[in-house]
């Protein structure tokens, strides 16, 4: 017996409860059986356009249906998917196409003039519509799964600017599924509302548990508050992932509380204000607060529901197949209450990035994120990647900013912060250093950006420096530009 295998996560749960309701998108609803028909036929179509278990297959879509039952087709085939932030430009989603050498393109008539900018710039790329079927040949099926092999690949940025492709194995999902439930517990009505993008590993994360626990996935395609507030009385939500602009606009919208069915917000993706989280707990909205990424396929660290009044402010405690650790610059694991580096280890971090090599020597993932764990074991993040900036959920690494600053002509030098945002979290602002004589302004500045970063990588504001301050390394001192 090989502990390494598992059957085909789809297929066993529509054998086990076929005529469970598996998905609600608007007016649809498909049961278990009926998603695993719907990912089997469609499976056939990308076998017919010669997708085979060897292909990295890219998706340019928004989250529909559509779209979950096509990436489902790919792990009934076992091609490995390569999600695409769809917010990105052409140049950043054509850089991420070409690294992970990805064959097809998974994509919808709405990016159809992106497509044909990519195509222009990778002529062999076969693009196909997520519900094309001219012709159809009868797939090869994985009925069973390898823990360790690739599922998926999401890009992340590097310090230095460039993206990274994650891979995330079966294992990792699966561990990342095992380690959530075992904090959050599993009721039998249990239905999960999701409102964050399927390319992010929030929104990719849900439709893997959806399946493994068998319960309802109610899909949103963008976030609408009046939407959602209806969505969780009338289909019965248990849980909801949220990041804190979403988690700021409901706890507006709730008058008195929420209804008795719901058991919790799971909120990641960034710092939330302890007001934030107080209002909150005043209007009976449970917030659970999270944290990981996505070299750890989904959050990591989760606050227990026991402790969601007691250690307000807390990440919580390394879910139970993880582990975490604080070190000090030397390397050494710090003392309880010590600020240092978080250090996290288990089988739901990633072991390394598409041809990049392993992400760690050692099992341990350094995240670059500051934090302390107290006496009693409970993680507190005092800063996320020192020059990481996260804005409504989403990464944004300041030197990728600054690149396309520099190479602005007439200006000579550039830095990138963050600055506190009530609604997002974050923002990016920016600090220029132009030539004399030359003509630049702010408006200028953003409309080239504009053009070359996804819209929330843009800088709100643009600041004129006579220099930008550097240490010895000359490497910026941010902390200047933030006071």
């Amino acid at each position: 017996m090989n502990p390494n295998i598992l059957p085909n996560f789809l297929k066993n749960r529509a054998m086990l409860t076929p005529n469970r309701v598996a998905i609600v998108f608007k007016d649809k609803r498909l049961t278990f059986k009926e998603l695993y028909e719907e990912a089997y036929y469609r499976a056939g179509v990308l076998t017919a356009s010669g997708v085979t278990d060897k292909a990295y297959v890219g998706f340019l879509v928004k989250s529909d249906l559509y779209t979950v039952i096509s990436l489902l087709a790919l792990q009934i085939i076992g091609a490995k998917a390569v999600l695409l932030n769809n917010r990105l430009t052409v140049d950043e989603l054509v850089y991420q196409l070409n690294d992970a050498r990805v064959g097809f393109l998974v994509t919808e008539p709405v990016f159809d003039l992106v497509c044909k900018q990519i195509r222009g710039q990778m002529p062999a790329l076969n693009i196909m519509g997520k519900q094309d079927a001219t012709s159809y040949t009868e797939p090869i099926e994985k009925k069973i799964i390898h823990l360790a092999d690739t599922c998926t690949i999401m890009y992340t940025s590097g310090t230095t600017g460039f993206p990274k492709g994650v891979i995330q194995t079966y294992g990792n999902h699966w561990w990342s599924t095992m380690g959530s439930v075992l904090n959050l517990g599993l009721h039998e009505k249990d239905a999960w509302l999701c409102a964050v993008p399927l390319f992010h590993i929030s929104g990719y994360s849900i439709l893997i548990r959806s399946i493994v626990y068998g319960i309802k996935l109610v899909l949103h395609d963008h976030f609408e508050v009046d939407k959602i507030l209806r969505a969780i009385e009338k289909e019965k939500i248990s849980i909801m992932s949220v990041v804190t602009t979403m988690l700021h606009k409901i706890e507006s919208a709730v008058e008195k509380s929420l209804p008795s069915t719901f058991r919790c917000m799971l909120l990641g993706g960034g710092p939330a204000s302890l007001d934030l989280l107080n209002r909150c707990m005043d209007k009976g909205i449970p917030v659970y607060y999270s944290y990981g990424m996505t070299e750890t396929s989904s959050q990591i660290v989760t606050l227990a529901p026991e402790y969601s009044t007691t250690k307000i402010g807390s990440c919580g405690k390394a879910l139970f197949p993880a582990q975490i650790k604080i070190i000090d610059d030397k390397g050494n694991e710090t003392s309880a209450n010590i600020p240092g580096e978080i250090a996290v280890y288990g089988p739901n971090v990633s072991q390394g990035y598409l041809n990049k090599g392993k992400s760690s020597m050692d099992g341990w993932f350094h995240t670059g994120d500051i934090g302390y764990i107290d006496s009693e074991g409970f993680l507190f993040v005092l800063d996320r990647r020192t020059d990481l900036i996260i804005s409504g959920g989403e990464n944004i690494y300041p030197a990728e900013v600054e690149g396309v600053l520099t190479a602005i002509n007439g200006i000579i030098d550039a830095g990138v912060v963050g600055e506190k945002n009530e609604e997002w979290g974050e923002v990016p602002v920016a600090f220029v250093v132009k030539e004399h004589n030359v003509l630049l302004t702010e408006e200028t500045i953003l409309n080239i950006c504009k053009q070359k970063l996804a819209r929330y990588k843009v800088p709100k504001k643009v600041y004129f420096l006579s220099e930008i301050p550097r240490n010895a390394s000359k490497k910026i001192l941010r902390r200047k530009l933030r006071n």
